[in-house]
């Protein structure tokens, strides 16, 4: 691995492809590592098989991104603090860094409750790792809007010790990435790269085909004294084959490694 900041392609970026497909298509279109996304795969769970397909395709698990979607409630335990346990036992039996983590649904109301104080204890459990809280968006339905989690979309509202920084997330929030980025200040430690018009869903698209500064944002990172890495976090489940899923992934792996290779101020 060189220095320079890891781009990987996470294991959501194939769907619905299963996770499998993400280490073939990560070693064949010269990705740095994978993300894992934790779901309904059983893969996903399984650490014998995830370390399988890292030596296999020769691609390093350098985050884990802890199965905190709506689909995902069920995966391992219902207890969202076991799955969180779970998930940092993964990332540190393979070597990855980092669990990706969301702030609680507003219906988790023990895990909301002492959602800082837990995270905090389970960090100094697993001192090698980072827990970097995302930031989410408001859900606008039919006119109207609420906020799913507790308490609130926006983690840096709050403060934690490390953040995932969503562009996509960012769009459908309308919030300018650079902007959060700036709120995160030093502990940004994980970038989750997309992109979003800003039409009020997540939309997950390949960067620079949204409205967010998704260049500007990269090439800030050196600036900004980033030393986390990139996860490509799009959408290709409307891909019409294979090939146009691997030129969509080729792209965002192109993109990301252009901005990233042309450091400017953070001001920019």
């Amino acid at each position: 691995m060189t220095s320079r900041v890891p781009v990987l392609l996470s294991t959501s970026s194939v769907f619905p492809e299963r996770t499998a497909a993400a280490f073939q298509l990560a070693a064949s279109l010269g990705y740095d590592g994978v993300e894992v996304m934790v779901w309904t795969d059983a893969v996903s769970q399984d650490v014998g098989a995830l370390r399988g397909l890292a030596e296999h395709y020769g691609v390093p698990v350098l985050s884990v991104h802890a199965p905190c979607l709506l689909v995902t409630q069920r995966v391992w335990s219902p207890d969202p603090w076991e799955r969180l346990r779970r998930s940092a036992e993964l990332a540190a039996t393979l070597g990855a860094p980092v669990v990706v983590v969301h702030p609680p649904f507003t219906w988790q109301r023990e895990y909301a409750r002492n959602f800082a104080d837990g995270l905090a204890t389970i960090a100094a459990e697993y001192p090698d790792l980072r827990f970097p809280v995302e930031n989410m968006y408001p859900v606008r339905m039919a006119g109207r809007q609420f906020v799913p989690y507790v308490p609130g979309w926006d983690p840096t509202a709050t403060g934690y010790a490390s953040y995932t920084l969503d562009l996509s997330h960012c769009a459908a929030s309308h919030t300018d990435s650079m902007a959060m980025a700036d709120r995160m200040g030093a502990n940004l430690a994980h970038v989750h790269l997309g992109d979003g018009t800003g039409e009020g869903r997540d939309e997950h698209l390949v960067p620079g085909r949204g409205n967010q500064p998704c260049g500007r944002l990269l090439s800030s990172l050196a600036g900004r004294g980033f030393t986390g890495s990139v996860a490509v976090e799009v959408t290709t489940r409307g891909a019409k084959s294979r090939a146009v899923r691997e030129d969509d992934l080729r792209e965002a792996l192109a993109f990301a490694r252009e901005h990233l290779g042309t450091p400017s101020p953070v001001d920019a």
